[in-house]
């Protein structure tokens, strides 16, 4: 009796020994296509970015550059590079008019796009066709720099529609803007807001609709008015879209060259004060053809801007953590 019962178990386990190898077999892993999709992009990466970063790397250390159809080099001078484009080019206040012409345009585009995000996200408020008007502010973004500079450069030339009012409504007699340092500063920098503010106000609404509505409704029932919402619940939460949109907004307004190159000509007026870095990057391989100073240049903007999102992301870590401390000591 005992041996039939064990006989019995045995069989059962058998049984349920070869469903659990059928099941084995019949389940495929899929986890290797997502590598398998993933070679396009490493193998693109690796040819397109990775090697002409290391052979701008390597050419920064070498004197190599043409003499109407003539090449000098490539011929090993160590630093020598990196002492002319500090000591002998205006390399630094090309970086500062870079740096300023994105001021000028980031802090009125970030204010435009956190209202906006903030009143497209309001349930209250009930707005209407907000689609058609996402639609209409990201539609800039659509269009190419250069066909930005080529429309305001019509539009503000000293025969374009701008100088006509003026000169009509006798506020001046003759209208330039290339004679102005800020108004140019301030022209590029209004482009570069138009094109970009859609965008940010798209990012920063995703990040609004990702805080949870009862932390609103929780601190509405608790007394707090719209102001003190926004600061104390919208802005902390908000901080890594925030973080984001800064760092993606910086490394795109060190590199800004079309708008400007086409708007002055390439020429960087009035006294070069619109002239930016890859301008001055453009002339340098465009004239004497220099591969050498021109990787030293880019080579140093590279780390400019490496140091510059390291200082804005551990700002905003060491915020978090002092925030952190503060909630768990209270």
């Amino acid at each position: 009796m005992i041996l039939e019962i064990e006989n019995k178990n045995k069989t059962f386990l058998d049984a349920d020994k070869t469903v659990d190898n059928k099941k084995k077999r019949k389940h495929f892993s899929y986890s290797k296509w997502g590598y398998l999709f993933l070679i396009p992009f490493f193998v693109a990466f690796f040819l397109f970015t990775f090697l002409p970063l290391i052979s701008t790397f390597y050419y920064s250390f070498f004197e190599y550059y043409s003499v109407g159809l003539d090449e000098v080099g490539p011929n090993f001078v160590k630093f020598e590079n990196y002492k002319q484009v500090i000591f002998e080019s205006q390399f630094f206040k090309y970086l500062g008019n870079t740096i300023i012409i994105w001021l000028l345009g980031f802090i009125p585009q970030i204010i435009i796009s956190l209202l906006l995000a903030v009143l497209f996200t309001d349930t209250r408020l009930k707005l209407k066709f907000t689609g058609f008007f996402k639609s209409i502010i990201y539609m800039p973004n659509l269009v190419m720099a250069s066909a930005f500079g080529m429309l305001f450069l019509t539009i503000f030339s000293t025969s374009g529609p701008i100088a006509n009012i003026l000169i009509r409504l006798n506020i001046t007699k003759h209208f330039d803007y290339s004679t102005s340092i800020w108004m140019t500063r301030g022209l590029i920098a209004s482009m570069n807001l138009l094109m970009w503010f859609g965008n940010t106000t798209i990012l920063l609404m995703a990040g609004v609709m990702g805080i949870d509505i009862s932390l609103f409704e929780a601190a509405r029932i608790d007394g707090a008015n719209s102001w003190k919402i926004f600061f104390k619940i919208t802005m902390p939460l908000l901080r890594p879209i925030f973080l984001f949109v800064l760092l993606t907004s910086m490394i795109g307004g060190i590199q800004l060259f079309d708008i400007p190159q086409v708007f002055t000509r390439g020429m960087g007026n009035p006294n070069l004060t619109s002239k930016t870095v890859i301008m001055y990057l453009a002339q340098v391989l465009g004239t004497s053809k220099n591969y050498g100073a021109a990787g030293a240049a880019s080579v140093m903007l590279f780390f400019i801007t490496v140091v510059l999102s390291l200082v804005l992301f551990v700002f905003t870590y060491k915020k978090d953590i002092s925030t952190k401390h503060k909630g768990r000591k209270a």
